[in-house]
């Protein structure tokens, strides 16, 4: 496996995804699954203050589009979970829009292999309407490597994406790396800088203009073992990119295994 000092690099390295993400789920993640017997629900909210106005390929502008998702992932095991998405869409002059529902499975080293870098993989397979999306079927194959050390964080997510059905089929698959660096200041507030991109197909890159990155400044809290929150702004830096974009994620753990009682 990589030691720290190579993610590092590749973390640097990497480019950005938003194309693979499309502005609804914007999230790097760890290598973590949930604990069995446990479900983790994620609200994920997003309102785009720079986007594009007019409509291109058929697919609606996102200038002023607020996105809603709902992410429910169940835990099985201490190396399975399964997540379930809804994606919803409003804007002014279209109203509340359902955008789609993907289904994601993930596989990861459990801890107990004591492996020096956290690992993981998850393939997301789903359906968006046109009116969102030039591919209605897509396929996310994401792999998933993580790092703690002392109160540094890193996170490198090199993802491949794949139209199922849509007008990107030929492409075959495309290469959208996210990466996040974060810091713990104190025992429930981290900061860190989170990276998106969509650089083209895996084998040939598109032109930097055409590429799609986005930088987002984060704050993570981490309230209690039952809450996080996430809050970022994120700027787009190329011209296929939306510019300005504020995002938040809530999320809440159950836990349903029953408690056994002692006499």
């Amino acid at each position: 496996m990589f030691r720290s000092s190579l993610l590092v690099c590749a973390v640097l390295a990497a480019g950005v995804s938003s194309q693979a993400q499309d502005n609804y789920e914007i999230q790097v993640y760890g290598a973590d699954t949930v604990e069995p017997h446990s479900t983790m629900v994620e609200f994920h909210t997003n309102f785009t203050i720079q986007g594009s106005k007019t409509t291109v390929n058929g697919v609606a502008p996102t200038n002023h589009a607020i996105h809603e998702t709902i992410e429910i992932t169940q835990g099985f095991n201490d190396w399975f979970e399964t997540g379930f998405y809804i994606f919803t869409s409003a804007r002014s002059g279209d109203g509340w829009d359902w955008v789609g529902d993907h289904i994601r499975p993930r596989f990861r080293i459990p801890e107990k292999w004591h492996w020096p870098v956290g690992l993981s993989i998850s393939n997301e397979v789903g359906y968006q309407r046109r009116k969102f999306s030039e591919d209605t079927w897509t396929w996310e194959m994401r792999p998933i490597i993580d790092k703690k050390a002392g109160r540094w964080y890193l996170a490198f997510n090199p993802v491949f994406d794949k139209s199922l059905h849509g007008g990107n089929v030929s492409k075959g698959f495309e290469f959208s790396p996210n990466a996040k660096v974060s810091y713990d200041f104190s025992k429930k507030i981290t900061g860190g800088l989170e990276y998106y991109g969509a650089v083209g197909p895996a084998t040939t890159f598109d032109p930097l203009a055409d590429q799609q990155q986005q930088f987002f400044p984060s704050i993570d809290l981490n309230l209690s073992p039952e809450w996080e929150v996430n809050f970022g702004v994120g700027w787009g830096v190329t011209r296929s990119t939306d510019h300005l974009i504020v995002k938040a994620i809530i999320g809440r753990r159950f836990n349903w295994k029953k408690q056994e009682s002692h006499p």
